[in-house]
C-alpha cells in the first residue's frame, strides 16, 4: 500500500516539474527580441570622434590665451625695462663720483706743472699718485680730452674767450685752461678753452697818394695869408 502511495506521489511531482518547465519556455520565447538598429546606433556613437566644444567656448578660450600672451609681452617689456633702470642709475651715480674726483686731479696736475725741480721726491710721488688716479679712472671708461690746437666743437669744449695768434689758427683752440673729461664716449666734463682769433691785423698806414685833410686852424692861416 505505501508502495503504491509513493509512485503516485513521484509521478506527481514529475508532472509539476515538467508543467514549470513548459511554462518557462514558454515566457522566454514570448519575450521581444533586442532592437538590431539601436544596437547599431550605440556602436556607431561609441566609435565616432567627441563632438568639437560650441563655438562659444572656442571663442573665450581664445580672448583668455590673447589676454595671457598680452600679459606676459607688458610683464617682459617690464622686466626689460627695469634692468636698464637700474643700469643707467648705477652709471649716474658713477659719474656723479667721478665728477667730485676729477677737480683732485686738476689740483695734482697743476702741482706737477708749477714744479721747478723734476728730481725732487716730492714731485715724483705726486708724479706717481696722478698716474695712479688716471689709471683708475681710465679702468672706469673715463678718458681726458686734450683740444689744444684742435677745432673748437660746441660738444666737448667750453669756451672762456678768444686771443689773438701767429700759430694757431682762427677758431681752433689756442690755449685749454681745464682737461674735459669722457665716460664712455659720453661728455662728463667740458674741456675749458681760449679760442684763437687769428693773427693780429696790422694798423693801417696812411696812404701817401691821399693829401691830408687839413684842420680847421690851418684852413684860418691860409686864408689869413
Amino acid at each position: 500500500m505505501f508502495e503504491s502511495k509513493n509512485k503516485k506521489e513521484m509521478v506527481d511531482e514529475m508532472t509539476t516539474q515538467a508543467k514549470e518547465t513548459t511554462e518557462q519556455d514558454n515566457l522566454h520565447d514570448n519575450q521581444p527580441a533586442p532592437d538590431e538598429s539601436a544596437e547599431a546606433e550605440t556602436a556607431a556613437t561609441a566609435d565616432a570622434p567627441p563632438e568639437a566644444p560650441p563655438a562659444d567656448n572656442n571663442g573665450e578660450d581664445n580672448t583668455w590665451r590673447d589676454r595671457y600672451t598680452r600679459l606676459m609681452a607688458d610683464f617682459d617689456n617690464y622686466r626689460k625695462r627695469q634692468i636698464r633702470e637700474r643700469e643707467e642709475f648705477v652709471k649716474r651715480a658713477n659719474e656723479a663720483l667721478i665728477s667730485e674726483l676729477l677737480p683732485v686731479v686738476d689740483n695734482l696736475e697743476l702741482a706737477l706743472s708749477a714744479a721747478t725741480i723734476i728730481d725732487d721726491p716730492f714731485v715724483t710721488g705726486v708724479r706717481i699718485v696722478a698716474e695712479q688716479f688716471t689709471a683708475a679712472l681710465a679702468k672706469a671708461g673715463v678718458t681726458p680730452i686734450d683740444a689744444t690746437g684742435l677745432p673748437f666743437s660746441h660738444d666737448l669744449h667750453e669756451a672762456l674767450g678768444q686771443i689773438p695768434s701767429e700759430t694757431v689758427p682762427a677758431g681752433d683752440v689756442a690755449i685749454q685752461l681745464r682737461k674735459g673729461w669722457l665716460i664712455a664716449d659720453r661728455l662728463l666734463r667740458p674741456a675749458q678753452v681760449m679760442v684763437s682769433s687769428g693773427p693780429l691785423a696790422d694798423e693801417a698806414q696812411p696812404d701817401a697818394a691821399t693829401p691830408e685833410t687839413p684842420s680847421p686852424a690851418e684852413r684860418d692861416t691860409c686864408e689869413t695869408e
